[in-house]
């Protein structure tokens, strides 16, 4: 297994190209387009899917164009529907699993930042979105946003991850759980 981070967009949002026994999701591209589908090629493996953690313009800008190239399928939660701009291939629910090679990530609905929020559970890493950053959280003022929710997604996190699961947020460095206290 690999994980390739790129910097991505205006906002220098995370896309992420988890790779596994040559098949490749990709997941929050927002932009750079171009730069997405050259790594993809280096990497001689078929992307299978383009995930999105939320409907965000900075997360999901490059998913048509890299669908287009490629054939995958693009996959938000079901909560995003009305929100977006694009059209999915499938929506996405609390404990719905994904495979990639010979990794399996888990679907955890994580609202706040947005309703339909997710974060993709691994075995000792996690994809956050924009739910957690090494030094807090996404925003919630935006529509669909909510602070309570975001609160009470952090607790969920928190019972889950274990000390060392290393964190691979939306934006911002990657760092590992229980390095400083986050929740």
């Amino acid at each position: 297994m690999e994980i390739k981070r790129l910097r991505v967009g205006e906002l220098g949002t995370n896309c992420y190209l988890l790779i596994s026994e040559n098949e490749i999701l990709i997941i929050d591209p927002g932009g750079s387009a171009e730069k997405i589908l050259k790594e993809i090629k280096n990497k001689k493996a078929k992307p299978s899917f383009i995930l999105n953690t939320h409907y965000h313009f900075d997360h999901t800008l490059a998913n048509e164009k890299i669908r287009e190239e490629t054939k995958a399928k693009i996959l938000i939660h079901e909560l995003e529907k009305n929100l977006i701009n694009f059209k999915a291939d499938e929506f996405l629910k609390e404990g719905d699993e994904i495979k990639i090679g010979n990794i399996i990530l888990k679907v955890l609905h994580t609202p706040g930042h947005t309703k339909g929020s997710i974060c993709l559970l691994g075995k000792n890493f996690v994809f956050t979105g924009d739910t957690l950053f090494r030094d807090g959280h996404g925003r919630t003022d935006l529509p669909g946003g909510s602070q309570k929710d975001l609160e009470e997604s952090l607790k969920k996190l928190s019972k889950i991850l274990k000390p060392g699961t290393r964190i691979y947020p939306g934006h911002g460095e990657i760092f590992n759980y229980g390095s400083r206290r986050i929740f």
